[in-house]
């Protein structure tokens, strides 16, 4: 198989989707069709990892009750989180703010990573166990991608507690929680981040985030 040629259009298309991925918290709750699915889920797993160890585990919510929980923990973290905010004004924005669409999204789909995958026999993560989440949060992004260049957005929760999420769905003991995710199509697509849009916060500079020795 001959190598490939990105163009300068192509390489235009890359920024542009980087520039429109986003963190989405409000859903249509239109299905996502099972092959599109299958497809995300193919390519997410074309993400690189340490050693080809592959650790990314990925568990779709399909029962109500399930996401019923998921979300109902999800709403008391988050009512924790906004009382721990000792700034008043900064209480009553996070208060306005939209911070999960579990009850509406069409998937919801929760990451883990194998702390102990057989595959890539350890190689590359002797001194660096931790390069297996890495690996995993790669596959996270390549999926975020690939839903982005399909028209579908993706919600990264994290305002919860990983280990009553790990109870809940039951997972194998060597399994660490890395993701809750909620994927559908997006309400209002923008290529503005909602907290920038919000008011919460915006993007930094480059210059303030990239040094040299």
């Amino acid at each position: 198989m001959s190598e490939p040629t990105f163009d300068a259009v192509f390489v235009g298309q890359l920024d542009e989707l980087l520039r429109w991925r986003r963190d989405v918290r409000h859903f249509r709750t239109d299905p996502i069709p099972e092959a599109d699915m299958q497809h995300l889920l193919a390519t997410a797993v074309l993400a690189p990892s340490v050693g080809n160890a592959q650790p990314w585990r990925f568990v779709r919510i399909r029962s109500a009750n399930l996401r019923e929980r998921l979300a109902d923990h999800v709403d008391a973290a988050s009512r924790d989180a906004a009382l721990a905010l000792a700034d008043d004004a900064l209480r009553e924005q996070y208060a306005t703010l939209k911070l999960h669409g579990l009850r509406e999204a069409p998937e919801i789909l929760a990451v883990f990573c194998d702390e102990a995958p057989a595959a890539g026999h350890g190689l590359g993560r002797a001194t660096m166990a931790e390069t297996l989440r890495y690996s995993t949060v790669t596959a996270i992004h390549t999926l975020w991608l690939a839903a982005t260049a399909r028209g579908y957005g993706l919600g990264w929760v994290s305002i919860l507690d990983p280990a009553t999420v790990t109870t809940l769905l039951d997972v194998p003991a060597d399994w660490s929680f890395a993701a809750l995710l909620c994927i559908g199509t997006p309400h209002a697509p923008s290529d503005i981040p909602e907290l920038e849009r919000r008011g919460w916060q915006a993007r930094e500079r480059l210059a303030d985030r990239v040094f040299e020795r």
